[in-house]
């Protein structure tokens, strides 16, 4: 799958819109194209959905993930606490403007939501879309250096000391948790490269 406009029709189509939001295809791209952003960018969302792509079996409502992957991160300002908010509400309206209905506006809004705290989930859905969601944390060491590096960046605003303070509280948390991917195939695949990243990461900061 792909950030393509007609990869986008079809994933409409395939939720009943009508007509296709054609505008707001374009909107999606400029919001991961703003020039503030380094990691939450077309780059990520494609990976996203490359993931998605090969692991699309696990989902209950394929069609619903994959539009929630495409506004999990819509809205994104390092500086404020309610993006995940403010893109779920933005999927909301979107989804009822394409006459798609109120069960699936409520769904693919829950899903956006639950990547603000990426908290343990009993729905296979909402579990597959957060292990896409930080599929980057078992990345080749490499790419999770780079990831690392636009994640700073992204926080340029804030002095070093604070936000090697709050990066190590977050990578602590992820490796305190029992295990860091929710579905098996993702655990299997994932989750020993991603403490591996983790931890050697942390250990940079807190030296």
């Amino acid at each position: 799958m792909s950030v393509s406009s007609a990869s986008w029709q079809r994933l409409w189509r395939e939720l009943g819109a009508e007509p296709v939001p054609a505008g707001l295809y374009n909107q999606l791209v400029a919001a991961y194209s703003e020039a503030h952003r380094e990691y939450h960018t077309l780059q990520h969302l494609r990976a996203c959905l490359a993931h998605f792509e090969a692991a699309a079996s696990l989902a209950q409502h394929p069609a619903e993930v994959e539009l929630a992957l495409w506004f999990h991160d819509a809205v994104y300002d390092p500086g404020r606490p309610d993006n995940e908010a403010r893109s779920a509400e933005w999927a909301w309206r979107s989804i009822l403007a394409a006459g798609c209905g109120e069960e699936v506006a409520q769904r693919v809004q829950a899903l956006v939501l639950a990547t603000k705290g990426h908290a343990p989930s009993e729905d296979p859905d909402t579990r597959l879309l957060l292990d896409i969601d930080l599929a980057i944390l078992g990345a080749a060491p490499a790419r999770f250096d780079d990831y690392d590096r636009q994640i700073r960046a992204e926080y340029g605003h804030l002095p070093e000391a604070e936000f090697r303070a709050g990066r190590a509280e977050v990578l602590a948390a992820f490796l305190a948790r029992p295990r860091i991917y929710l579905t098996s195939a993702f655990h299997d695949a994932l989750e020993h490269r991603a403490r591996e990243n983790l931890g050697r990461t942390l250990a940079g900061l807190q030296a």
